[in-house]
């Protein structure tokens, strides 16, 4: 059965899109246009580019995690950087752009200029990349002609009306990362610590600077998942799939294949709505009605 898949972001989380993705293949549906957003924008761009999701798993987990935020010199702008990201993505995806994509794909990104959501479906992908994963204070703004573009998460957490309106009268299969409502957003220490020695880290967790970056990041979370309720609530994807990743940090070094494992499982327990968007009912009241319920 052809769908769109909506991708929302979630840093490292994202990983799980693939297991989503490869279990979608799997069960017999195809995917005829994808959007998404942050790291699911950049899994969406991936795909798209014709890449199995096999290959992008072998495409990230052999990347090294514990380098590839390092800041140069003139990422001034943020705690950390992209230009080690923006050199992997060149070695992966080369200049492919938009028009030479396997699927119609779009992502999303914030102009901070204009307060303005942003889609982007033109030009070179790399760039569209490192705009919607462009975390605020996190990493650098991308800096396109008039417009300084950071993470589309901010605005359009998982962008279901996005991937409807790539295929109008397919159904919609949302993939968001964010962790329920009612659940304590987790704390979150100040990135370049990984690799650091405990006493150190835990003398960090102290410092005026740490306590309050957490209780940003953590009251960001809540609002970023209020955001997806709330447009989850207006645009109605078809079938909503939550992979289990609460407990993983945005920027952590992490087992991608056990991740990707997550994504999988989470598609798996779908299955039964999966399916039922086969039934010729359902076919019959999409094609009617556009797409929407």
């Amino acid at each position: 059965m052809n769908i769109s898949v909506a991708l929302g972001g979630g840093g490292a989380k994202g990983n799980s899109h693939i297991g989503v993705l490869r279990f979608l293949e799997q069960e017999g549906f195809k995917v005829r246009s994808i959007a998404g957003s942050s790291f699911g924008g950049m899994v969406a761009c991936f795909y798209a580019a014709g890449f199995h999701p096999d290959q992008i798993e072998q495409i990230f987990s052999s990347m090294d995690q514990s380098r590839l935020y390092g800041r140069d010199r003139n990422e001034n702008s943020s705690l950390l950087g992209l230009s080690r990201v923006s050199k992997w993505l060149d070695n992966s995806l080369g200049k492919r752009t938009f028009d030479d994509l396997s699927i119609p794909c779009a992502v999303t990104a914030v102009d901070l200029r204009t307060s303005q959501a942003v889609i982007l479906q033109k030009g070179l992908v790399r760039d569209a990349i490192l705009s919607t994963i462009a975390v605020p204070g996190i990493f650098p703004p991308f800096l396109d002609e008039e417009m300084e573009l950071i993470d589309g998460a901010l605005l359009n957490p998982v962008p279901v009306a996005l991937a409807r309106s790539l295929a109008p009268s397919l159904p919609v299969v949302a993939v968001t990362l964010a962790t329920p409502l009612g659940k304590p957003p987790r704390s979150v220490l100040l990135p370049l610590t990984n690799n650091l020695p405990a006493p150190l880290v835990s003398g960090l967790r102290n410092l005026r600077v740490t306590k309050a970056f957490d209780i940003f990041v953590r009251s960001s979370d809540i609002t970023n998942r209020q955001i997806t309720e709330l447009r989850f609530q207006i645009e109605k994807p078809d079938v909503i799939i939550s992979p289990e990743v609460d407990e993983i940090g945005m920027i952590e070094s992490v087992d991608v294949h056990e991740i990707v494992k997550l994504g999988e499982m989470a598609a798996r327990a779908k299955l039964p709505e999966l399916r039922r968007l086969a039934s010729w009912t359902t076919r019959l009241r999409k094609t009617i009605f556009g797409g929407r319920n």
